[in-house]
């Protein structure tokens, strides 16, 4: 089964993207995407909705 969560820039903390992943799986997602507010490559963390 899969959730969708949204993905949270760590330096500026919008929230920027809609992904989904899997429920059991035990970490957080981490992914390296371009931020439109910092204008720059960041870190964006999940964060749940």
């Amino acid at each position: 089964m899969r959730e969708n969560v949204l993905l949270q820039c760590s330096e500026c903390n919008n929230r920027n993207y809609v992904t989904n992943r899997e429920m059991r799986r035990g970490s957080k997602l981490e992914l390296k995407k371009f931020c439109r507010f910092c204008r720059k490559h960041t870190v964006h963390k999940e964060h749940r909705t």
